[in-house]
Order: C-alpha cells, then sequence, then structure tokens
C-alpha cells in the first residue's frame, strides 16, 4: 500500500498519531531512482522493493535525484552509463519525467499534512473544551451548588 493510503487509512481509523507519523516520514523527501538491473540475475520476490539490498544497482547502472523539501536541496546522481556515448542515455528522458511527476506527488503530500494538521488542531480544540468543562464541573463550588 503507498504511504498515501496507509495515511488515509490511519485517518479514517481515528489513529491521529500513525497519520501523523506516516505523513511527516513520507512529505520530507522524494527519492526518485532509475537503474538497470542485470536480466540474467535480476530475479527480485514479488513483495521486495526495488531498493532492498539484494536488488540494489551499481552506480554506474543508476540514476537517482532526491529531492528534501525541508532543506530545499536536490541531490542527483548520474551512473556513467547514462551520460555521453553510454547504452544507457535515452532512460535521462524517463528519469526528468519521473522527476516531474514528483512535483504531484510532494503537492499530495503537502495537502495530506495541511488536512492533518486541521484534523489535528479541531481535535485538540475538542480535548482543550472537554477538559475545561470537566475541570469547571469539578470546581468545589460547583459541587456545593450541586452541579
Amino acid at each position: 500500500m503507498a504511504a498515501s493510503d496507509d495515511f488515509k487509512a490511519a485517518l479514517k481509523a481515528g489513529n491521529i498519531k500513525d497519520a501523523l507519523q506516516i505523513a511527516l516520514s513520507e512529505a520530507v523527501e522524494l527519492d526518485i531512482k532509475t537503474w538497470v538491473a542485470d536480466g540474467v540475475r535480476y530475479e527480485r520476490p514479488a513483495n521486495s522493493h526495488p531498493t532492498d539490498s539484494a536488488t540494489q544497482a551499481t552506480s554506474g547502472y543508476q540514476m537517482r535525484t532526491r529531492i528534501n523539501i525541508i532543506e530545499g536541496k536536490i541531490d542527483t546522481e548520474v551512473g556513467s552509463h547514462f551520460v555521453g556515448n553510454g547504452p544507457y542515455t535515452e532512460l535521462k528522458d524517463f528519469h526528468l519525467s519521473q522527476i516531474d511527476e514528483s512535483r504531484d506527488i510532494l503537492e499530495q503530500n503537502l495537502d495530506n499534512l495541511e488536512q492533518l494538521f486541521a484534523i489535528l488542531a479541531a481535535s485538540m480544540k475538542k480535548i482543550s473544551s472537554v477538559q475545561a468543562a470537566q475541570l469547571s464541573s469539578s470546581k468545589p463550588s460547583n459541587l456545593l451548588k450541586g452541579k
């Protein structure tokens, strides 16, 4: 399940803490990888992710861009097989298109955070008003008045 789906599921379940943790962990940095696997030895299990250590590409066979929205930093690594007359230079455009699409992902992450903070603020306000009402009703002066 994608992180945005996990976030929405946590919100629907009322797990605000879990939703906040998911949103913050996913919203800060985006990691975009384009890599070429060795077809002979590449057999990724169905439940694994391309970043699992057993399926890591060597540096010459990958392009990787990390976008950190907190620091406003973008780091890009380009493997030697993707530049000049390398065999995978045509994949550069594909990688750039993935970076362009990442804007939508970042926008969705920020929208999710905004929704989460609105829900969190409303919940905190409701909790505060309930606690204030409980404190008011438990004051000794109110007990003497029969409240």
